[in-house]
């Protein structure tokens, strides 16, 4: 029986399945796209100005607030409670959306979502605790796809019952309610994990392992078959005494594993190339974050929604199908991209930016829909290359310091953006302008890495002709090589 047990609890199938239903049900908002439209409508009766420089800022400033506490707390509680955490802040949010009115409490709701944003974490870091190694890139491609699946279909059908049905704003908010109330009760189904990755590590040693360590510490977590009923109760029964006297009080454990992430860190950013990768990663997130969340500002500014057909869900389901392909696309792409990875960065950094300029001179409302499919297609691409290049040779675990430190910097980047250029008591720049100052900012970046891989690639094909030219020839002597070298070196030069 123990062993049956034992069997059953490691079965990656239930949690796969109840994880990919939650997340189906979070990303199932029709009413997403159209926010911009609700609040500005009857229903809520905001400004444009207040949406833009009072309400949506609010969700940056609590996102970063509650970011690294809940990313250390998802760990230490080991996930399901932070993914309640979430299905409850989903509910609330909606609940808000729907029957509060007024300016405080809009900013509540941002306040709320930025609990759902920054409690995120714990929906794909949970699937690695309750199942093997082995099931890995599986579950992942699974969680993964399932949301993009989600998002595509909310938007298809949120633009669907606007346009054909001429459903109210608020009844799609209504609809959102209930998904993430269904989202809420598939949270409660997961069962509660054993393990995680920081702070309650199994069978391994406290110190996070490294990059080539960490297949067979993943593996030493899960035994594949029970030996018979005494190691199973063995293994039920927890550590012996002597093992209980050995382990570390609880503050100094939390204490050591602190001080072990903080040396991971280090590792990770001594290499140059993980360096700059991580760099592109939080600089464009911060610029890809601030235009997501004020593109419909933008639209509704472009054509405005009381007197305008509004398309936001078709251009939303559209930009995430493209994205889901070019993404798809990089696992096909045979490129060396050591030497050609940041050309590319600088490449499509400078797509991104026209695109955003576009959308800062051009009043057609379908030029500015186009321009963000290739933005985001853009940022999507690279995004998928640089979290690829990051985790190429690192650990889940440091993989997972590295996310998380990459999109705090990111975040904290986005907050300046939004203080100086969105925020009231900043600038408080009208939409059109801040689209101004993000192409500026994403011409930035792409000037970064353009000029960083051509002195690259340059440095390269002068290292090689260098060393061809001289390179010593079998048939001299020692003295007669050594001149030739040098001769040949200063001529050269």
């Amino acid at each position: 029986m123990s062993c049956w047990k034992n069997k059953k609890s490691n079965t990656w199938t239930f949690p796969t399945l109840i994880l990919c239903l939650y997340g189906f049900f979070c990303m199932m908002k029709p009413s997403e796209p159209f926010l911009t439209p609700y609040l500005t409508g009857p229903d809520k009766n905001l400004t444009i100005d207040e949406v833009t420089n009072q309400v949506f800022p609010v969700w940056t400033y609590s996102y970063l607030a509650l970011l690294v506490p809940v990313f250390l707390i998802t760990d230490y509680v080991r996930y399901k409670p932070i993914l309640l955490l979430q299905g409850i802040s989903f509910i609330v949010t909606w609940l808000l959306l729907l029957f509060a009115h007024g300016l405080l409490a809009m900013q509540v709701v941002e306040f709320f979502y930025g609990m759902v944003t920054a409690t995120e974490v714990a929906y794909y870091a949970y699937i690695y605790s309750v199942v093997s190694a082995d099931h890995y890139q599986r579950v992942t491609s699974y969680c993964r796809s399932i949301t993009l699946v989600a998002a595509t279909l909310a938007a298809v059908l949120g633009q669907l019952l606007v346009s054909l049905a001429d459903v109210s704003y608020f009844h799609l908010n209504a609809i959102t309610l209930a998904s993430v109330s269904l989202a809420f009760v598939c949270s409660l189904l997961l069962p509660m994990p054993q393990k995680s990755m920081f702070f309650h590590r199994k069978g391994i040693s406290e110190t996070l392992p490294q990059p080539d360590r960490v297949v067979a510490g993943l593996g030493s977590n899960t035994s594949s078959s029970c030996q018979g009923d005494k190691d199973c109760t063995a293994a039920d029964t927890g550590p012996t005494p002597a093992q209980q006297a050995q382990q570390p009080e609880p503050q100094h454990h939390v204490l050591r594993v602190l001080v072990q992430l903080g040396k991971d860190l280090k590792d990770c950013y001594s290499s140059r190339k993980l360096l700059y990768w991580s760099l592109w990663w939080a600089l464009a997130t911060a610029g890809f974050n601030q235009v997501v969340n004020y593109i419909q500002v933008l639209w509704d500014f472009r054509a405005p929604s009381h007197s305008s057909a509004v398309y936001n869900g078709a251009v939303e389901a559209v930009a995430t199908f493209v994205s889901s392909v070019t993404s798809f696309m990089v696992a096909y792409m045979k490129m060396n991209w050591d030497l050609l990875g940041e050309l590319a960065l600088g490449i499509f950094s400078t797509m991104d930016a026209v695109s955003l300029f576009l959308m800062h001179f051009t009043t057609n409302i379908w030029v500015c829909y186009a321009s963000y499919l290739i933005f985001k297609a853009s940022y999507m691409l690279l995004i998928t290359i640089a979290t690829f290049q990051i985790a190429v040779n690192l650990s889940m675990e440091r993989y997972a310091l590295m996310f998380g430190l990459n999109n705090f910097v990111a975040l904290v980047i986005q907050t300046i953006l939004t203080v100086v250029a969105v925020d009231s008591k900043g600038l408080g720049l009208d939409i059109v302008t801040q689209f101004l100052i993000y192409g500026s900012y994403f011409s930035v970046i792409a000037g970064i890495f353009l000029i960083r891989s051509i002195c690259m690639l340059v440095s390269r094909k002068c290292n090689r002709k260098t060393v061809r030219f001289c390179k010593e020839p079998q048939n001299l002597t020692e003295h007669e090589s050594k001149e030739r070298t040098v001769t040949g070196c200063a001529t050269r030069l």
